[in-house]
């Protein structure tokens, strides 16, 4: 016999449910820090639109930490200057985060010494940034009780950088660079390239004598026309591929 369905408490668990929901988007919307609410953090430096999305990772050297206008900090981001908290690091920036930045959930900016970043950089989720790494040089030591190498990082503006990569001490990458998911990146890596593996190595790169080589394998993304509406998007995307072979004939049509 199948049980009876008690609608009381069904009921209830849906309003709770929906009370959790709006009382956690609440504490999203309320935890988030941007220049006007700052809350805790004292950045050296942050842009107009620049927001942290709550709950944010360890932040600590935020007079040190400059942050361009419209970044978008994802949740459990960590933004670190300095070896630890309440160091004195000089009179200039140690971390810089130039406009339009995006960080993904999760992902690691650790600067010790200096890192950069420029404008309209996007990360996915997951990726890992430091400007230093631990030395074995004595064997007798354990490795956590050495001192750290450190070497500034800088990566060019335009950027993707792919879930899970890592930038590692001494890294100059270009600009417009791909930089694919898990790839481990030392060096220098040239403009316009795509770099993939561990360590990561140039798959693909353009220049203004041979285009991109190896050719790409699919065409260009075609962007949508100044002037369409979502409307006419989501009407567009109903038409089966018999209706959009009679527009391309009629648009081809003297």
């Amino acid at each position: 016999m199948p049980k009876s369905k008690n609608t009381f408490s069904s009921r209830r668990s849906r309003l709770v449910q929906r009370a959790v929901h709006a009382g956690w988007a609440w504490v999203q919307r309320t935890g988030a820090v941007t220049a006007e609410r700052p809350g805790r953090l004292r950045f050296g430096a942050m842009g107009t639109g620049t927001r942290l999305a709550f709950p944010q990772g360890t932040v600590f050297g935020e007079p040190w930490i400059h942050l361009g206008d419209h970044c978008i900090i994802g949740e459990q981001v960590t933004l670190t200057a300095g070896l630890m908290p309440d160091l004195d690091l000089g009179a200039e920036p140690i971390l810089r985060v130039g406009n339009g930045v995006v960080l993904g959930r999760g992902s690691h900016v650790i600067a010790d010494t200096t890192v950069t970043i420029g404008s309209d950089c996007y990360f996915g989720p997951y990726v890992y940034v430091t400007s230093t790494n631990h030395s074995y040089d004595d064997p007798q030591v354990p490795i956590g009780k050495q001192w750290p190498r450190m070497e500034p990082v800088e990566i060019g503006p335009g950027c993707w950088i792919g879930t899970g990569a890592v930038i590692l001490p001494g890294a100059r990458i270009g600009r417009n660079v791909v930089v694919a998911a898990g790839a481990v990146v030392r060096g220098v890596v040239p403009d316009h390239a795509v770099v993939a593996g561990a360590p990561a190595r140039v798959v693909r790169r353009w220049t203004p004598t041979e285009g991109w080589q190896p050719p790409l394998r699919t065409p260009a993304p075609t962007p949508i026309p100044a002037g369409i509406t979502p409307e006419q998007l989501q009407a567009l995307s109903e038409l089966d591929a018999e209706s959009i072979a009679a527009l391309r004939t009629a648009e081809d049509a003297p």
